[in-house]
C-alpha cells in the first residue's frame, strides 16, 4: 500500500493498480484504495451534499460500486478522476431525489478533517471560508484541486467544462477566499 504524499504519477499507477487488482476480485485491494482515498471521496460527497450522513452514505455506495464495476475502469492515469466522476453522479442523483440541502455545520466538516491529516489549520480556516461564500460549483472546483489536489484538467472532466471556465472558476473561488481571509474572516 502506498502513502501520500507521492508524487502524482506514483500516486496515480498505485490507484491503477488497486483498481486492476480490485477487477480480479482482491478484497485486500479495495481496502488499500478505500484507505488511500476516502478523505477525497468524502470530502468531495460533503462539499455536494452539504450533510455528513448523506456523505457518508455516497463514501460507502462509491466502494461498493467501484467492486462492482473495475474491470470497466481504462487505464489513462487518472483513477481519482474516474472515481469522483463516479461519486459526483452519485451525488447528484441523490440530491435530485431527495431534492435538500442543508448548511454543513463545525461537527460535520470536523469529520473531514480527522481523515484528512494533510489537510492544516490554514487549510482549514480556507474550506469553512469556502463553504459559507463560494458557490456549489466553485467550492467543489476549489477542493477538488487544493484538497484532493486533482489536475485542473481532471477537474474540468468531472464537471463536463471546458478547461479555460475550469481554471476561471477556480482562480475566481481562490481569489474570493484570498479576499476573505485578507479581510480578516
Amino acid at each position: 500500500m502506498g502513502t501520500w504524499p507521492m508524487s502524482e504519477e506514483n500516486k496515480d499507477k498505485t490507484l491503477e493498480e488497486y483498481l486492476a487488482r480490485i477487477a480480479n476480485g482482491d478484497s485486500s485491494a479495495l481496502e488499500a484504495l478505500y484507505l488511500e482515498t476516502k478523505s477525497s471521496v468524502f470530502g468531495f460527497a460533503l462539499s455536494i451534499l452539504k450533510n455528513a450522513p448523506d456523505a457518508e452514505d455516497i463514501l460507502q455506495d462509491t466502494y461498493v460500486k467501484i467492486w462492482s464495476q473495475a474491470e470497466k475502469y481504462e487505464p489513462q492515469g487518472k483513477p481519482l478522476a474516474w472515481m469522483l466522476t463516479m461519486v459526483r453522479n452519485m451525488c447528484m442523483s441523490k440530491f435530485r431525489a431527495e431534492s435538500k440541502t442543508a448548511n454543513i455545520n463545525e461537527e460535520e466538516w470536523q469529520l473531514f478533517y480527522s481523515e484528512s491529516p494533510e489537510v492544516t489549520n490554514e487549510d482549514r480556516i480556507v474550506l469553512e471560508a469556502a463553504m459559507q461564500k463560494l458557490s456549489d460549483t466553485d467550492r467543489q472546483i476549489f477542493m477538488l484541486h487544493a484538497v484532493a489536489m486533482l489536475k485542473h484538467w481532471e477537474i474540468a472532466e468531472i464537471f463536463d467544462m471546458p478547461l479555460s471556465t475550469e481554471l476561471s472558476r477556480y482562480n475566481r473561488a481562490k481569489k474570493k477566499l484570498y479576499e476573505i481571509l485578507k479581510e480578516g474572516y
